[in-house]
């Protein structure tokens, strides 16, 4: 049977580095004969954890959110989900508000506050987030990045149980035309030389992703 691969865009530009990642990343999945369905948050209205707590009462079971809004379908294929895949471009050392929102809404209705468990999905799948940024490597301590990845790295896994991975694609290109826009920081010649060299680097590993991530 085919599985089923849901990916939540949570980038803004629908053409730029983060939809280029995933996109490499559901065609890998089809390729290898799975099911994809492609969900970009900013197409969608909808908001973070109201706090109602209706997941959690005991006299009320949920196998998802309670809150009914946009999101509610897409929470829907990660609940039915065999794999699931975040992407999120970068701002202020953290993902999109759209991404964090999504987060809260699609993780804490499974976060098991029982002695024995830590969630209540109900089955394990594998899961990965892929990041894109403007930082460089030996930034992520200076800009407090690393305890990011390393909680997405605790929660994915604890909620969803499968194996967890993430692809982190560096010092991505901002704009079309650097000309027009304020750009002193670091070298622009340098960067458009890594978008042509290094990016579709990253792109194949996002496809590889893609691939892996669907099989047994």
């Amino acid at each position: 049977m085919a599985k089923n691969l849901t990916i939540v865009d949570g980038g803004p530009r629908k053409k730029w580095n983060t939809a280029q990642m995933l996109e490499q990343v559901a065609e890998g999945a089809r390729d290898a004969g799975a099911n994809v369905s492609y969900w970009r948050l900013y197409d969608i209205e909808f908001a973070g954890c109201y706090s109602c707590f209706a997941c959690k009462h005991k006299d009320v079971y949920l196998d998802m959110c309670a809150a009914k809004d946009g999101l509610t379908p897409v929470l829907e294929a990660v609940r039915d989900a065999d794999a699931l895949v975040v992407g999120s471009p970068l701002y202020f050392g953290q993902v999109t508000g759209k991404t964090r929102m999504f987060m809260e809404r699609a993780l804490f209705p499974y976060l098991g506050e029982y002695a024995k468990r830590p969630s209540s999905y109900g089955k394990k799948i594998k899961t990965a987030m892929v990041y894109t940024m403007n930082a460089f490597p030996e930034e992520f301590d200076k800009m407090l990045l690393t305890p990011m990845f390393q909680l997405n790295s605790i929660l994915m896994p604890m909620i969803f149980g499968g194996e967890y991975c993430d692809l982190k694609a560096t010092e991505t290109l901002q704009f079309d035309d650097y000309s027009k826009y304020q750009t002193e920081l670091f070298d622009v010649e340098a960067r458009l030389e890594r978008h042509r060299t290094v990016f579709p680097q990253m792109l194949k590993e996002a496809y590889d992703l893609g691939r892996s991530i669907v099989q047994d």
